[in-house]
């Protein structure tokens, strides 16, 4: 397992399962098996619980009483924090983001926006969903008025300018799951804000494993998400200098699911989460799992992943958002 320098709040018990999926594997001609990060964590915490270890490590290390975080309106990252904070004796501030547009009053009162409000969290809002760093801005403003009234606040930023400390939760999970299959061929995962991707690829590459870590784009479009991605890589080889392997080289992106954007699924997303879910009772969301998996027969299809190659798939969670989907997400 690899150590860091940086502290870490222990919130993973870990490792998660990592367990073979019998008639996908028949369906699809690999052998396919499902890292179940869906289970890490808090409740339903998914991969941001990865994530947060090194953040709430951070904010308990500078005594923090206030955590303080943005993420858009149906986040799970979002969520997560908050339920860690209360876990911790701590206090939650999130900001949410207006980035997904045209949904439902459903959408904007339940899932994830419930369960902040059954928590307890103070809830502020942002006009803008692709404002990074007015967000960041708006939100450290907040922890300057916390400040001042004898709170010790700590912000998680949401801009990629930022050190990369969630992307260490998962270069852990990376020698984790290295050790559980040495001999994987493939690892599939969501990329977003670039941390579980950066992480698991620098991991693996720092334990020594080749195989392959494809990204499936389920923010921005291919070319923008492997800007990002170089962006995080290097800044995440400055944290921590053993996670320096890996090089542009390695990344690899799939974005057949992206459209029609962040936060909505399309047809291919759909039949993704279908397949799933009829041949292993396996639920997936529409915003980065159901993604993430639709690479998978693709890849697949073009022969990226050749026939008898032992594939991961990383479950990242996300499935309380699933909720908020109901009245639009037609399958």
């Amino acid at each position: 397992m690899l150590a860091f320098t940086h502290p870490r709040a222990e919130l993973v018990t870990d490792p998660t399962p990592c367990n073979r999926l019998p008639r996908l594997s028949a369906a699809l001609g690999i052998e396919l098996y499902i890292k179940r990060d869906d289970v890490a964590g808090t409740t339903l915490g998914g991969n941001k619980s990865r994530q947060l270890e090194y953040y709430f490590g951070a904010a308990l290390a500078a005594r923090a009483d206030t955590v303080l975080i943005t993420g858009a309106v149906q986040s799970n990252f979002v969520r997560t924090t908050v339920a860690t904070a209360n876990a911790l004796g701590m206090r939650a501030v999130v900001q949410l983001e207006d980035r997904v547009k045209g949904m439902s009053d459903v959408y904007h009162q339940s899932g994830n926006v419930w369960l902040n409000q059954l928590l307890g969290a103070e809830i502020m809002h942002y006009p803008e969903g692709e404002d990074e760093a007015g967000a960041d801005a708006a939100l450290r403003e907040r922890a300057e008025q916390l400040r001042a009234e004898g709170r010790r606040p700590f912000v998680i930023p949401l801009s990629a300018g930022n050190p990369p400390l969630g992307a260490l939760g998962y270069a852990r999970a990376a020698a984790e799951l290295a050790a559980q299959r040495p001999n994987m061929d493939h690892v599939i995962v969501p990329s977003g804000s670039g941390l579980t991707h950066t992480g698991m690829l620098a991991g693996l590459r720092a334990v020594g494993c080749k195989a392959t870590v494809t990204g499936s784009c389920v923010r921005r479009p291919l070319a923008d998400q492997q800007t990002r991605l170089r962006g995080v890589l290097t800044a995440l080889a400055a944290l921590e200098p053993q996670l320096g392997a890996a090089n542009e080289s390695d990344i690899q992106l799939w974005d057949g699911a992206l459209t029609p954007g962040y936060g909505k699924a399309g047809d291919t997303a759909r039949a993704a989460m279908q397949l799933a879910a009829m041949n292993e009772g396996l639920i997936l969301d529409p915003v980065y799992s159901g993604k993430a998996f639709a690479a998978i027969p693709a890849l697949v299809a073009s022969g990226d992943i050749a026939a008898g190659s032992e594939v991961v798939f990383v479950h990242t969670g996300g499935l309380a958002g699933l909720f908020a989907y109901a009245d639009s997400l037609e399958l």
